[in-house]
């Protein structure tokens, strides 16, 4: 067996004992210090915003044209030319396609011929029962002849209308062998290329060349349910209601990329019955579109005035936090401590959700740093402005009751 020196033994016990008392963070003989409690959390409150806000419903519906054409061919003919760009804006009246016109020419000058030869009939039986009346007088020329100049006059004189009116259809064929828009608006691609053969007339196989619709101003139509219609209805006024119900209100809309109901109109049309299947109502409004961005076909969102404007408390949306199927806030009170209070929601206005219940003016509520503060915690408040929007507390998050 190998003896250990007894020095060399108490030393390193010595240095097992120094190093345990560095690890342990104190000297020999002193008690260990107590750790400190945490900060409060920050956040920011603010007191809900008064606001003189209008009960509204929203709706979904489409954006429909004013007008909306088909241009077709009145006759029959070869392209010959097409003058605009596929999904150009187009004027009333700016020329689109052009059918070759010397078939049209030519029946022109055929009818002109035909009228110029009736009217020298005309003026030859004219001039030939003028004689005959002098004739007549004279027994010269039996009654007959005479009836029978008298006839020949009115034929010529039939013949001549006729003939001036085949002038007139023939005019207006050559002048249908140039298209011209009919309204205002964006035209679509042309569905015939130059060189086919088109089909006119007023029959059901004529030849589609192009589609046009008109993009300001533009119509947007949705359905209401019977409840919605009944306080739109009231909403307008008795004047409204008699004349034309439901018309004249004032309302927004959104597309589907927006945030915001930043788009104004006015209802123009309700419809005169409620479908029984539904129980709904057609109704339309119209917009202003100058830069032509609202388009037929495109979905939106509209906001109906469903009651008179009213005093509301309102919140930033990120102030509201959900419990199963209840909405709440967190609310300092006077020792700092964070409370719930469930809330009950109205509609979102422009940046701010309408607060109807369960909530105080003075309340001050949580509207930054939620993910800091819980339920009966105490937190270091920090007053924010009266005035507040959605980029003010953008990057607050909704909590989750615990």
């Amino acid at each position: 067996m190998i003896q250990i020196p007894p020095l060399k033994v108490l030393g390193v016990s010595a240095s097992l004992v120094l190093v345990g008392l560095a690890l342990a963070g104190c000297e020999p003989g002193q008690p260990r210090a107590a750790s400190a409690p945490p900060a409060p959390p920050q956040v920011t409150v603010a007191k809900p915003s008064k606001r003189l806000v209008a009960d509204h419903d929203e709706f979904v519906g489409r954006f429909v044209a004013l007008d909306a054409i088909e241009v077709r061919a009145r006759v029959s003919g070869y392209l010959d030319a097409i003058h605009f760009k596929d999904g150009q804006l187009v004027k009333k009246g700016d020329l689109l396609f052009t059918i070759d016109r010397r078939p049209f020419e030519a029946a022109l000058s055929q009818a002109e011929a035909n009228l110029a030869q009736a009217r020298a009939n005309l003026a030859y039986a004219e001039a030939d029962l003028e004689r005959g009346q002098g004739l007549v007088r004279g027994s010269t020329i039996t009654q007959q002849t005479f009836d029978q100049r008298t006839q020949a006059k009115r034929v010529a004189e039939a013949t001549v209308k006729a003939q001036e009116a085949a002038v007139r259809q023939a005019n207006l064929d050559l002048e249908f062998t140039e298209l011209r828009a009919p309204i205002a608006g964006r035209i679509g691609d042309r569905r015939v290329s130059a060189g086919n053969l088109v089909t006119g007339g007023t029959t059901g196989n004529t030849t589609l060349l192009a589609t046009i619709a008109s993009i300001d101003p533009i119509r947007f139509e949705f359905t209401m349910d019977e409840t919605s219609y009944l306080k739109s209805r009231r909403l307008a006024g008795e004047a409204a209601s008699r004349t034309e119900p439901g018309t004249g209100l004032s309302v927004k809309l959104k597309l589907i990329d927006e945030a915001k109901f930043s788009h104004t109109g006015k209802t123009d049309f309700v419809d005169n019955a409620i479908d029984r299947a539904s129980g709904t109502i057609r109704a339309r409004a119209e917009f202003a579109n100058p830069d032509g961005t609202l388009t037929p076909g495109m979905f939106a969102r509209i906001q109906v005035p469903a009651g008179p404007a009213s005093d509301a408390m309102l919140l930033p949306e990120v102030a509201v936090g959900t419990e199963q199927v209840r909405k709440f806030v967190l609310v300092v009170d006077a020792d700092n401590i964070a409370r719930p209070k469930y809330v009950t929601l109205g509609p979102l206005v422009d940046d701010a959700r309408v607060i109807t219940s369960g909530l105080n003016p003075d309340d001050r509520v949580i509207v930054n740093g939620l993910m800091r503060a819980r339920p009966g915690v105490k937190v270091a408040p920090q007053e924010a402005a009266a005035t507040f929007n959605s980029s003010t507390f953008a990057s607050g998050t909704q909590p989750s009751a615990n």
